[in-house]
């Protein structure tokens, strides 16, 4: 027996795990609409590590919210798994930018990590067991009975990836999740990601303002226009998959990949749109 999630409707058959089509939102205020996205569709397929960049105000965190089912598109639908998302999906889990606010400091870590699972109503002893791996999978075993507070930044972003892993998702969108971190504590987490992509096979779609970041992470890189939003390029990532922080990046084909992203970045801050556009 098959049933629809709750936050999905029907919709046609895909061979993505995640369909974008033709998505536009408009918000309305004071009289009058401000068009934040006009046209997107792209496509992200089961297991696969996807980075969005694009200028500031490109409406990458509107895709990611529209995506998520946390707003309502104005045209045009996100379909996961064959169905329409209309709210958020069951089978979806994300990370923002703002780590300290999505954890409950009067929580321990192992609560905060447990909370979406009891809301699940996943059983006791499968939510230990879940949560004790999540936490193990992050570096974080021995920080199960401290609080958030008493954590650096970046172990508060590692216990707010660990909340997702734990809840087992089909796809993890991470909306610029190591933006506020210190250099060498992105990295770790870089790879910290790319560790459990690779490890759990879950789908990742990774919205970044860093180009370096997005080269390093992804196996495509999708670049946005400047607003109203459309896809400017889709780039593929042609670097071999065991990827490290110095070998990685010093090798020619980074430094390739990373100009000709810059380049189109540069031409959507300058307005360039994608042929018949």
């Amino acid at each position: 027996m098959t049933t629809t999630p709750t936050g999905a409707g029907s919709a046609g058959t895909s061979t993505a795990l995640l369909d974008v089509r033709g998505l536009r939102k408009v918000y309305d205020g004071r009289g009058r609409g401000v068009e934040a996205v006009r046209d997107l569709t792209f496509t992200v397929g089961a297991g696969e590590l996807v980075c969005i960049v694009g200028p500031s105000g490109a409406g990458k965190t509107t895709l990611l919210r529209c995506v998520a089912g946390l707003l309502g598109c104005t045209s045009g639908e996100v379909v996961l798994e064959g169905r329409r998302v209309t709210g958020p999906p069951p089978g979806m889990a994300v990370v923002f930018q703002e780590y300290g606010r999505s954890l409950f400091p009067w929580m321990t870590v192992r609560q905060n990590v447990e909370r979406p699972l009891k809301e699940k109503r996943v059983p006791k002893a499968d939510r230990r067991r879940l949560v004790r791996e999540a936490l193990d999978a992050v570096g974080l075993a021995e920080a199960g009975d401290a609080h958030p507070w008493q954590l650096s930044g970046g172990m508060q972003q590692r216990v707010a990836i660990a909340r997702a892993v734990a809840y087992e998702p089909h796809i993890l969108l991470m909306d610029e999740p190591f933006a506020a971190v210190d250099a060498q504590t992105r990295a770790d987490l870089e790879d910290l990601v790319r560790a459990l992509w690779k490890r759990l096979g879950v789908t990742v779609l990774f919205v970044t303002h860093d180009i370096d970041e997005s080269v390093y992470l992804g196996q495509r890189v999708i670049v946005l226009s400047n607003s109203p939003t459309v896809v400017l390029e889709e780039v593929a990532v042609d670097l071999p998959d065991g990827r490290d922080q110095l070998t990685t990046r010093s090798a020619p084909r980074f430094a390739e990949l990373r100009a000709h992203i810059y380049k189109l970045v540069q031409q959507a801050k300058e307005g360039h749109r994608p042929a018949g556009e």
